[in-house]
């Protein structure tokens, strides 16, 4: 206005250039809220993203473990996805989720240090204790399958009776009893099982069968009938 003093004119100008200085400021404060607001939204997509990636080579790890345990395993530690230790992988195979069990017996059954190494991790995670054989027999054989070789089956109740003694102390005189005790379990339970086994041992052929086994004695007959 033309009725303003010079030290007015003065003030006025001061006002309009601080209101510019402060519309600058507002600007870049929204642009900057609007850049950190993106990187937020775009960190969410990321993350999403990599744990849909992740899902994704975790099912992938587990289909080719179904079809060569040991390329599948390798395929999981290279992907990150497993430590290339025997605890992880005993617990890997523990839980079983999308494994086929046959394909766990094979892997458990190798007789690489590092799987046998595997096979104790894995039965570590099996709490056999206040069970008696036949129990513990059932769990452990439930959450994977037998391998069809001898060696494999061997190497498995030989780590299944030093685990099942030290849940059980007291429960027999070495872990070798567990483990023929065992091994006869189930060779029981198969021609129980089989029908085109006709002849069917009876309590006191099985019975029969298991004496002297403990270290030279016998086990307890209610032991045996269980």
């Amino acid at each position: 206005p033309d009725d303003l003093s010079p030290e007015e004119r003065q003030e006025l100008e001061s006002i309009r250039r601080r209101k510019q200085e402060l519309l600058h400021d507002i600007k870049r404060l929204k642009d900057e809220i609007a850049e950190v607001t993106n990187e937020i939204e775009n960190l969410g997509l990321t993350e999403e993203r990599k744990s849909m990636q992740r899902n994704k080579q975790m099912a992938m790890g587990r289909k080719k473990f179904n079809m060569d345990p040991k390329k599948g395993i390798r395929f999981l530690i290279d992907s990150s996805l497993l430590k290339n230790t025997s605890d992880d992988i005993g617990q890997f195979l523990y839980k079983g989720e999308g494994l086929n069990k046959t394909a766990i017996g094979d892997y458990l059954g190798e007789r690489d240090d590092f799987n046998i190494e595997v096979l104790h991790a894995f039965l570590e995670l099996h709490e056999f204790s206040d069970l008696n054989l036949v129990q513990a027999l059932r769990q452990f054989l439930w959450s994977f399958r037998l391998p069809g070789e001898a060696q494999k089956i061997d190497r498995m109740m030989e780590a299944f009776a030093q685990r099942y003694c030290r849940c059980n102390p007291g429960v027999f005189q070495s872990t070798d009893t567990c483990y023929v005790l065992s091994f006869a379990v189930i060779m029981l339970n198969t021609s129980l099982h089989n029908p085109n086994v006709k002849d069917k041992p009876s309590v006191q052929r099985f019975t029969a069968m298991n004496r002297g086994i403990n270290d030279g004695g016998d086990l307890p007959e209610e032991l045996l009938r269980v």
